[in-house]
């Protein structure tokens, strides 16, 4: 987690004293903590504090926060009303790495009659320290997600001859918003990338099989052999790539505006869903 990033973090009555505590650690950490309150122990009801929680972080105001209770059962169902909130209720320190690797969470819950302000701190450190892991968790994760109104979502590729990887890439681009524009590779700068044999169907071609698509709603050309171009043009909302690389790697290898969304497609097996494979079989039948 980056240090310039800023947590928010509340309670209610039952959990001032720990929220004071985890406060102190997240200062001692350089993070920018920002404390949403209570400040005294005058009762106060725990739905007010995380659903203004869950409003920050819903919005995409501040990525990350913390809210605590005594059991932290009630903050983690009211925070989770939130469209874009995962609210995690951590009692343990196993699960605090795989909240935050299998399902990217953003709301830490903690109960102060449950756990001690030690396994607290260690609870935080691993939920702190700990990536989400994307692959195979984007696909799930999404699906509990909620997307923007009227969101562009833009992928791309050659896609020479169909095959279940790129329908299932498509299947996932559609899901993340409310229009799929699909860019594909010029047959020049397809020749730049996969040598002088391919493509095996002309663009016109690849464009035609994928406007017949359902799930595509605009097919767009385009020359050069990277996206940097077409994504400045397009400008949507969110792109997907199939690989292996992780969103960051791709938004600084393609020079990906950090207001777009970047989301990367859990693959098939490559070994069996790859264009360059299936030509292959087909010329040993040739």
């Amino acid at each position: 987690m980056h240090l310039d990033t800023s947590i928010a973090i509340a309670s209610d009555h039952n959990g001032i004293d720990l929220k004071d505590f985890i406060y102190n650690c997240l200062r001692q950490k350089k993070i920018n903590a920002i404390d949403l309150g209570p400040y005294t122990k005058e009762s106060v009801d725990y739905v007010d504090y995380a659903y203004q929680m869950g409003n920050i972080i819903d919005r995409g105001d501040i990525e990350r926060g913390i809210l605590i209770c005594g059991t932290g059962v009630g903050m983690s169902i009211a925070a989770n009303r939130f469209k874009n909130v995962r609210a995690s209720l951590i009692h343990n320190l196993d699960s605090a790495p795989k909240c935050r690797e299998h399902n990217d969470s953003n709301i830490l819950c903690l109960g102060s009659w449950i756990t001690t302000p030690k396994a607290s701190k260690l609870i935080l450190n691993e939920w702190l320290g700990t990536q989400f892991g994307e692959g195979r968790h984007v696909k799930r994760v999404e699906k509990i997600s909620g997307h923007k109104p009227q969101s562009i979502v833009f992928t791309n590729g050659v896609f020479d001859i169909l095959h279940a990887g790129h329908l299932e890439t498509l299947k996932f681009a559609k899901s993340l918003g409310d229009k799929l524009v699909v860019g594909i590779n010029s047959d020049e700068s397809t020749k730049k990338i996969k040598g002088p044999q391919r493509p095996i169907n002309n663009q016109h071609d690849r464009k035609k099989i994928l406007s017949y698509i359902s799930l595509v709603d605009e097919v767009v050309i385009f020359d050069e052999p990277n996206t940097t171009n077409i994504i400045s043009n397009i400008n949507p909302d969110i792109v997907v790539k199939g690989g292996e690389f992780t969103a960051a790697e791709i938004r600084k290898r393609d020079n990906i505006p950090n207001h777009i969304d970047v989301k990367v497609a859990s693959l098939l097996d490559q070994d069996i869903y790859s264009t360059t494979r299936v030509v292959e079989k087909i010329k040993q039948y040739a």
